[in-house]
């Protein structure tokens, strides 16, 4: 007589749903093809593959504009690259631990958040994320938008006098992002390996411009560095402190979502290597392009311009002003697809996986990304810097605590994938489908950062918001969920419902031979 098979397989350290088990949840109002957990064969991202998503993702024109009006906020250019690098090597942190579980159990983010919140409560922390992930698309697309009008402008006679000719650049761009992530994840992979070389070459040729512009006045590289600070703080410290904060809540986010990329990765030291390389590396070296850029245009035009497409039209070049918006478009359309429509259909998406599909959930975010009014988050470098990554910063930072204690201290990354989607007879139920004790921990680590935000004499609380709360919520979560024994899955009850295959019966595909 055969043994009942086991809902979960293990092979040297990545587990996966048994076929049988996906057929038993297919019913589930909580699971769809999108959510699933990718099965083996599916996870083929080397590092090379997850380096170059991270290399893509920031290559961009936020990323750009972050380090120029760093200095703009009142520090050097050497304090502002140092910022960006602290920040990110900080962000990476969580970045890399939250990980883990998608890559070990191939899940996206709103079915890990189930973990800690419940089932149904996942949505609670998965819609805070996609808010964000619709702001930062129709930021992404208004940039785009904006590099379209200035082509349009170079090259139609007249196009620069209609007075809708940013709406529609606008609109059309947003058009372009909709349709290529309606056609789902697959197309990050393949924009990814022909984007990065592109994007490269650009930020170069970007350098090389600022150089030879700032030469051709008889001047040199030390006029761009050793030029004076564009205003000088009121507190040097608090600067430093608000632009580091800032910098982290740039990718906090991903920091969240990770789990919708990690989960196609081969190994844990494909993504770990490639987030390792991807990230810090690449952030740094393009926000030293965006440094030297903008010092170069206080060299050449009196004054800071931090955004790149005012940039490549004062350039009075057509044939640089279309390479140059031409390479604003594919970096931006390259990061808005990957990091923020993709990661904020799969939150929507889980509002309803049997009735809201991924593709239905694109349509979604891009009506949000419109009704987010992003012109007027980027209206000043302040309202972009301390009102937008700022305030969204602290919201998230203590999401980021309360994953990271769920899956290391309170589970000890063990997880029963059925229940994921199961409702009163899966163990991620809770009560009602929601774990009150998640949005306890969330709402207690937002107190002090939200308090700064009031009384004066606790603004560095509100100035290191993401940090703060994200502290205070590893902390505070695993004390509440100390009387927790329901939502864990022990050893000896993980290897009652584990098939362990061994590592022998895979092959170069990713193909289990059994």
């Amino acid at each position: 007589m055969d043994k009942k098979p086991k809902p979960q397989r293990e092979f040297g350290g990545l587990y996966e749903m048994a076929d049988s088990a996906i057929e038993s949840i297919k019913g589930s109002r909580y699971y769809n093809s999108d959510l699933a957990p990718t099965k083996l064969k599916q996870r083929t991202w080397t590092t090379y593959n997850v380096t170059a998503l991270w290399v893509s993702m920031c290559i961009c024109m936020p990323t750009y504009m972050m380090a120029a009006s760093i200095i703009s906020a009142g520090l050097t250019w050497w304090q502002a690259l140092l910022n960006v690098a602290l920040g990110n090597l900080i962000v990476l942190i969580p970045m890399q631990l939250n990980s883990h579980a998608g890559t070990k159990y191939g899940i996206p983010y709103p079915v890990f958040a189930r973990l800690s919140f419940g089932v149904w409560g996942s949505n609670i922390a998965a819609m805070a994320r996609a808010i964000v992930g619709a702001g930062w698309f129709g930021i992404q697309c208004w940039i785009g938008g904006e590099a379209i009008n200035s082509i349009l402008g170079t090259l139609v006679p007249g196009w620069a006098s209609f007075s809708l000719s940013l709406w529609i650049s606008f609109f059309g761009f947003w058009a372009l992002n909709v349709a290529i992530v309606h056609k789902g994840p697959e197309t990050i992979k393949f924009m990814q390996s022909w984007t990065v070389p592109i994007l490269v070459t650009v930020s170069l040729a970007l350098v090389v411009w600022a150089y030879t512009s700032v030469a051709g006045m008889g001047k040199g590289i030390s006029d761009i560095f050793n030029m004076p600070v564009a205003n000088k703080p009121a507190s040097f410290g608090v600067t430093f402190l608000k632009s580091l904060a800032a910098n982290i809540a740039f990718w906090a986010t991903l920091a969240l979502n990770i789990p919708d990329f990690s989960r196609f990765a081969k190994s844990q030291k494909a993504q770990f290597r490639g987030q390792l390389f991807g990230l810090p590396l690449t952030m740094v070296a393009f926000s030293f392009v965006g440094i030297f850029v903008t010092g170069a245009t206080r060299v050449l035009y009196g004054q800071f311009i931090w955004d790149p497409v005012q940039v490549i039209e004062r350039m009075n070049s057509p044939i640089a002003s279309i390479i140059g918006c031409l390479g604003i478009i594919i970096a931006t359309t390259n990061t808005n697809v990957a990091a923020n429509a993709v990661a904020t259909s799969n939150d929507i998406s889980n509002l309803n996986p049997g009735k809201i599909s991924f593709k239905t959930a694109t349509l979604i975010t891009g009506a949000a990304g419109v009704a987010i009014m992003p012109w007027k988050l980027l209206s000043s470098a302040s309202s972009y810097i301390y009102g937008w990554l700022g305030t969204y910063g602290i919201l998230l930072g203590p999401l980021a605590g309360i994953y990271i204690a769920d899956y290391y201290i309170h589970r000890k990354k063990l997880v029963d994938m059925k229940s994921l989607f199961l409702t009163t007879e899966g163990r991620y139920w809770y009560k009602k489908g929601l774990n009150v004790k998640a949005i306890y921990a969330w709402i207690l680590a937002l107190i002090l950062p939200i308090m700064g935000l009031f009384i004066p004499s606790l603004s560095l609380l509100a100035d290191g918001g993401w940090m703060v709360g994200f502290v205070l919520a590893i902390i505070i979560y695993p004390i509440l969920m100390k009387n927790d024994t329901v939502s864990i899955l022990s050893p000896e009850e993980n290897e009652s419902i584990t098939e362990k295959i061994s590592t022998a019966s895979i092959d170069e595909n990713n193909d289990v031979n059994v």
